[in-house]
């Protein structure tokens, strides 16, 4: 058995949108970066993989993403695009049936089968088992399952050395491996990922004239590395809602 342990970056800059509106629920939130440790059954570190990707989707990588990441739309333009990364990817992984995927939170998982499904790659390469570690982090402190740490805070309570920066998806790959190493439990058995994309394209006839507001709050978790409050998620809505009535508009 092996885990797969992976991170993702992800760009979205409307502004350099490259497909027709609508195609853009398909895959709102473009993969500029795969990082992932493999592990073997006994917890040691086989091999790593980090690749960046060049963005077709957002050709231009949001100042917001660069200022988070430090990856730039300069940095990105000699790099593979998502097709033959997501290949290497997938021979990174291997074609063992009882590998497990392994990631921090619900955000990652989702948006690597949803690009794979934007270009039509064989998501099957992929596999069919994982384990979110992160409501796993928030048992092993005794706290509610519900209450959702950050990367960061976790690798620092079980006093892992910060010998790299955040926000860097091999990094973030490499602290969610050595996350799991300290609080891996019998319990924590992986479940199947229903990547089921027929859901998906129901969802997207519904939605042409609306926004994907899962995708949405899923994306600012992902940034800020921990679950938004109820009272987060309204604001973000409360905003978009306002911004669509156009009365905060100001002439250049």
């Amino acid at each position: 058995m092996y885990y797969i342990i992976f991170d993702l970056e992800f760009n979205q800059d409307s502004t350099s949108l490259q497909v027709k509106p609508e195609n853009y629920v398909l895959c709102p939130f473009e993969i500029i970066q795969i990082g992932a440790i493999k592990l073997d059954s006994e917890w040691n570190t086989i091999a790593s993989f980090n690749r960046y990707v060049l963005p077709t989707i957002y050709t231009v990588v949001s100042p917001f993403i660069t200022e988070l990441t430090g990856i730039t739309t300069e940095q990105l333009k000699d790099k593979e695009k998502f097709p033959n990364v997501y290949n290497a990817f997938c021979e990174f992984i291997g074609g063992d049936a009882d590998t497990v995927f392994c990631t921090w939170g619900k955000a990652d998982i989702r948006e690597l089968f949803r690009n794979a499904a934007y270009h039509k790659l064989k998501q099957q390469l992929l596999p069919k088992q994982y384990i979110n570690l992160q409501p796993y982090a928030s048992l092993h402190f005794k706290l509610s399952h519900k209450q959702l740490l950050k990367l960061q805070s976790t690798v620092e309570a079980l006093e892992i050395p910060l010998t790299r920066p955040f926000h860097d998806a091999l990094h973030d790959a490499y602290y969610t491996a050595e996350i799991m190493k300290k609080i891996y439990h019998f319990n924590m058995q992986p479940t199947l990922y229903d990547h089921n994309y027929s859901e998906i394209k129901i969802r997207v006839k519904q939605l042409k004239r609306s926004i994907d507001f899962e995708g949405m709050l899923l994306q600012f978790e992902k940034m800020y590395s921990r679950a938004l409050t109820k009272e987060e998620q309204g604001m973000v809505k409360l905003a978009y809602q306002m911004g669509k009535t156009n009365q905060f508009l100001k002439q250049l």
